[in-house]
């Protein structure tokens, strides 16, 4: 086995458990390694350190796969690592009964790199690392035995695939598509999943339980759901008893689906329901020229830093997507505002809304700060894992 051999003092932040091993770390590579070959890593003085996955063309030059320099990275690795985070969630009373479940949760679970979302009985799997793509047949094979599921759909299409030197992969890879379109119940309406074109694995599944709260504050509420995908915030706040929900988005293939989602919830009160296509930015400040006001608004935007060296670019869109939502409120309002950008951690976050609320002149307070549910787990040595970052405020 080749080795890895880091430069001295780069080795702290193993000793720390982190996952990631930076090119500017690397001394040298002993010996041959195609991308994705499993390389042991040692300290500038030889010291064993982990076992990782080499990827040559990528900033992240290795990701640890095991912190025991004795461990075998092997078929029954990965059968044993996949099968521990299954268990991990039916040891979480309110995952047991999911229908749409995080499976596994890349370096959070061990498994830098691969992504497994169920919905039903169909299992959505995205790699994204070249040291995942390497152990695919290993992965898939272990993934179908412990999860028991009837098919899995490779979405290994995301463009982080790039930066790892690896083309899109897409596919059946066990079972067939469905004869009717694939559904779910979440916190008990039915939504519509397209795994084979939706966005990420086909679903936010990320947003389930802001999704649920939600609908807990929805209740005669003016709500305004921005950037509404398909409109999982938004037929949640009809569940909760909303007065009137608008929900605007730029893709009109996003916005049908959402009309048929609310069709398939015949409990829901459809005439509530508004939908509008339109560029989110330029809609609201028409909103607010034409003198709207909400009691409730969801800013849930797309990535827009999916690094740290996208982080000023995006705090400028932060700011002023949050300084819009704040002028729309009324007195009393809610705003939940959120960023799945994993170049924008938490606190500088808070301080975006923070200045924002200033500049919209609003006197505003934190409620509670949200974030993914138990099935996206955080590794506490790893806090780029915790890409989901929300605020629940209230403006005077």
């Amino acid at each position: 086995m080749s080795q890895l051999v880091l430069l001295p003092h780069k080795d702290r932040s193993l000793a720390r458990r982190h996952p990631w091993i930076f090119a500017g770390a690397v001394d040298r590579l002993d010996g041959r390694a195609r991308p994705g070959d499993t390389v042991e890593v040692v300290a500038a003085n030889g010291r064993p350190l982990a076992k990782a996955a080499w990827s040559p063309a990528s900033k992240i030059r290795a990701r640890v796969w095991t912190f025991d320099p004795a461990e075998v990275v092997d078929d029954a690795f990965f059968k044993r690592h996949i099968q521990a985070a299954l268990e991990r969630r039916q040891s979480i009373p309110e995952l047991r009964y999911q229908d749409g479940l995080r499976l596994l949760h890349g370096e959070s679970d061990g498994l830098p790199g691969v992504i497994a979302d169920r919905y039903g009985d169909t299992v959505v799997l995205q790699l994204t690392a070249a040291g995942a793509d390497r152990w695919r047949r290993a992965i898939i094979g272990a993934l179908q035995r412990a999860s028991g599921c009837a098919r899995i759909y490779e979405r290994s299409d995301s463009d982080v695939r790039r930066l790892e030197g690896l083309d899109a992969v897409t596919g059946w890879v066990l079972g067939t598509a469905p004869a009717t379109p694939l559904t779910i119940v979440e916190n008990g309406v039915r939504m519509q999943v397209d795994v084979t074109a939706g966005h990420k694995t086909g679903f936010y599944l990320d947003q389930r339980e802001n999704r649920r709260l939600t609908r807990d504050l929805a209740a005669d509420r003016m709500t305004l759901n921005c950037f509404c995908y398909t409109g999982g915030f938004s037929l949640q706040a009809l569940a909760g008893g909303a007065a009137h929900v608008l929900s605007i988005d730029s893709s009109a293939p996003a916005l049908a689906t959402a009309i048929d989602n609310l069709a398939l919830n015949p409990q829901l009160a459809a005439e509530r329901a508004e939908w509008r296509q339109a560029d989110v930015f330029a809609e609201l400040r028409t909103l607010r020229s034409a003198g709207q006001r909400f009691d409730l608004i969801i800013l849930d935007p797309p990535k827009f830093a999916p690094s740290a060296a996208y982080a000023e670019r995006a705090a400028r869109a932060y700011r002023d997507i949050n300084v819009l939502g704040f002028r729309l409120l009324n007195p009393g309002g809610l705003l939940m505002t959120y960023s799945c950008s994993g170049g924008i951690r938490g606190e500088h976050f808070q301080q975006i809304v923070s200045d924002a609320a200033l500049d919209a002149g609003r006197q505003a307070r934190l409620l509670r700060r949200l974030a993914a549910p138990p099935d996206h787990p955080v590794a506490l040595h790893f806090g780029e894992g915790e890409y989901l970052k929300g605020l629940l405020c209230q403006v005077d």
